[in-house]
């Protein structure tokens, strides 16, 4: 009787570690730290920057749309807030203020009140040095369930200015011809849904004392 007694307690805790994993994110979760190309499900191109600034507006780096999926330029890496609020390889939640890095040029996706260029809505511009900008550079990631996951439609709201960020169809012309405006809309609809495509996604840990690499 007294082995029964002893042994329950073990039971019953091998059966609430069970009940938490089933709790624990899906393999599938955008993470921190990782770097990936965000694709607009309604006009099929990817969010994109190079070293080309505005001609008109704030005159900083351009933020466009291209529908090559190899173009180097396109790649983004997902940060918290600030780095402490978003740990390496910790699931990016529903509802979590972010910002999205440009990998090539070190500058963060950046919105304010200028108007864009061809549309006439929010411009939208990569901001800053080496990652650190200010603080239109955070995103709200709105999603339908507790976490990011890679296969779900996602929009990014902007905390300082409450836009949507969007693409609406218009192409510039020379030196970046045939590339789409990306801009900020005040309202929710089919032309702000963004989803996770190619890029290095770093393995979801429930410990964050642990971190995979690269």
């Amino acid at each position: 009787m007294r082995g029964g007694c002893r042994l329950f307690p073990l039971l019953l805790l091998a059966l609430l570690r069970g009940l938490c994993r089933g709790r624990e994110p899906a393999p599938g979760a955008v993470t921190c730290g990782s770097v990936l190309k965000l694709l607009n499900t309604r006009h099929s191109v990817r969010l994109h920057s190079h070293e080309v600034k505005y001609g008109s507006g704030s005159g900083q780096q351009s933020v466009t749309g291209v529908e090559a999926s190899d173009d180097a330029n396109s790649y983004w890496r997902i940060r918290g807030k600030s780095d402490s609020s978003c740990q390496r390889g910790t699931p990016v939640k529903c509802g979590q203020a972010i910002r999205l890095t440009h990998v090539n040029t070190g500058k963060n996706l950046h919105t304010h009140h200028f108007p864009s260029p061809l549309s006439n809505n929010q411009e939208v511009s990569a901001f800053g040095d080496d990652g650190e900008g200010d603080d239109l550079d955070i995103w709200i990631v709105q999603c339908s369930g507790t976490y990011w996951e890679r296969e779900d439609a996602v929009r990014f709201k902007h905390v300082g200015t409450e836009v949507f960020l969007s693409i609406t169809g218009e192409q510039y012309g020379h030196p970046i011809r045939g590339q789409r405006e990306v801009h900020g809309m005040p309202t929710a609809n089919h032309h702000n849904y963004w989803k996770a495509m190619e890029g290095v996604f770093i393995k979801p840990s429930m410990d964050p004392a642990k971190h995979d690499e690269l």
